[in-house]
């Protein structure tokens, strides 16, 4: 075990008294201005491993919280301290220059995410999860200190928050075992994670978002580490970073760096908005789509235009099923479609996945994470959402048909009728489940969620449901015809 250097503050008391002589009084007075120090409060290291989350756990919404940013200016020095072979580039630290200005910058972005950037001379102490900004001078500025929870939601719990700190003084900072040439992103796993839309909202949208301006080279220093979900997106991981991830709560290391980013921006859901994205990238989802269908040699960028388009209808498991799901295959082929019926598993290979989605021109599913595999569609691909009853197109909307449109894909939205749920012949007609959706949703998310989402499957109406199918075909339909 590495060992940490922790400065001591020694807050002394004295109760003065007359009787005490002037000699006593003097040494007293020395002491605490040469003993006092500034403490650095560090949390507890996580231990705990969260478990996998799959869609029959109940949906959490996160706050939105007002928009806040602070930024602090201080000037560190040089990096110095023992090399590791391990996400280290011999050029980029025999050549470094040393950086004249320190910077923490630490903002929430009126969503969901807490972020900080770190530049200067930045120090990782991973049992104690704390990244120390280390001044240039002997002494600077005052001491501050953030608390950054690295998972995007910063409202899920479980997660482990990191101390940033802008140290005032070179002596209360540990000592560099290992240095990196490398940035460093710093995010945790764990929280929604487990869920298939949520892998891509919650994490790898924006560890896309935060690493590719870096071309792999970059260090992941992962929170909560999560290995079965690193071996299931380890395609993505390892495109964007050619570095083994360091499980940061076991990592007894202290690793220096350059410039690091504590904790992943989510600017919207499963989403980018390109004016955020960093270094001026003006990344879009359109980018991120592109990047997985390179990162899975996917073989079709763009919609072919056939005479005969290939549409999938994603079968769901359990709740906001399908149940007349053979008369939709009909209605789509009736439409001109070549139909097919898809049920992806979890533990299915992503790969696989991604390469039978990627030969279809078109893609049907009820409002859930099935959807979520539009992003391996084509560019110019159709992508029709089934929205159940309930009042839920404000939700499908912000989850996935804007997410759709910003990879550069047509979205057409079909809202399911009180006839065409089964909360009718469920709870009948006087329900107010079925009656006042309105009602439902004054009296909170939870009714919400556990009729609209989790009690009710779809019977489409095919005769109403044709109309969407012809325009999506004739979006489709090759320009010759």
């Amino acid at each position: 075990m590495g060992s940490e250097v922790k400065p001591a503050k020694h807050g002394l008391r004295r109760h003065l008294n007359a009787g005490f002589v002037a000699g006593f009084l003097l040494v007293l007075l020395t002491y605490v201005i040469v003993s006092q120090q500034f403490a650095m409060e560090t949390p507890t290291a996580v231990t705990s491993r969260a478990p996998r989350i799959d869609e029959n756990e109940s949906v959490t919404k996160a706050r939105v919280e007002t928009e806040k940013t602070e930024q602090e200016w201080q000037r560190p020095k040089d990096t110095s301290g023992a090399v590791s072979a391990e996400g280290f580039s011999k050029r980029d630290s025999t050549n470094a220059k040393p950086i004249e200005n320190g910077k923490v910058v630490c903002s929430s972005n009126g969503f969901y995410s807490d972020t900080c950037d770190v530049d200067g001379d930045v120090r990782i102490n991973g049992t104690a999860l704390s990244v120390t900004l280390v001044p240039a001078s002997r002494r600077s500025e005052r001491r501050r200190e953030w608390k950054i929870q690295p998972y995007p939601r910063r409202t899920v719990s479980g997660i482990a928050e990191v101390t940033v700190t802008r140290q005032q003084d070179q002596a209360a900072a540990p000592a560099c075992t290992v240095t990196h040439g490398v940035p460093g992103v710093v995010f945790a796993l764990g929280g929604l994670t487990g869920n298939y839309w949520h892998d891509f909202s919650d994490v790898l949208v924006p560890l896309f978002v935060a690493s590719r301006r870096y071309g792999g080279e970059v260090q992941f220093l992962v929170s909560n580490i999560q290995p079965w979900w690193l071996g299931k997106y380890e395609a993505v991981v390892r495109r964007l970073s050619r570095y083994d991830a360091v499980d940061l709560d076991r990592d007894t290391e202290v690793r220096c760096f350059r410039r690091v980013t504590v904790g992943l921006r989510m600017h919207k859901e499963f989403s980018v908005k390109p004016e955020l994205a960093p270094g001026g990238q003006r990344l879009t989802m359109a980018d991120f789509a592109a990047f997985l269908r390179d990162t899975y040699a996917l073989p079709r960028a763009a919609a072919a235009g056939a005479k005969r388009p290939r549409l999938v209808v994603i079968r769901r498991g359990h709740y906001r099923k399908i149940v007349n799901m053979d008369e939709v295959v009909r209605a789509a082929e009736a439409a001109g479609f070549e139909a097919s019926v898809m049920s992806p598993r979890f533990d299915e290979a992503v790969e696989e996945v991604a390469r039978r989605v990627n030969a279809f021109d078109a893609m049907v599913g009820v409002h859930g994470a099935g959807l979520t595999n539009a992003v391996f569609l084509p560019a110019g691909a159709v992508v029709i959402q089934v929205v159940p009853y309930g009042r839920l197109e404000r939700m499908a909307r912000a989850d996935f048909g804007e997410p759709v449109a910003d990879m550069g894909l047509r979205y057409m939205e079909y809202s399911v009728a009180a006839d065409e749920s089964t909360l009718l012949e469920m709870l009948g007609p006087e329900h107010q489940v079925v009656k006042d959706p309105e009602a439902v949703h004054r009296s909170g998310w939870d009714k919400v969620a556990e009729y609209y989402l989790g009690k009710q499957d779809v019977r489409i109406n095919v005769a109403r449901f044709a109309a969407t199918l012809a325009a999506a075909f004739d979006h489709l339909r090759p320009s010759h015809s």
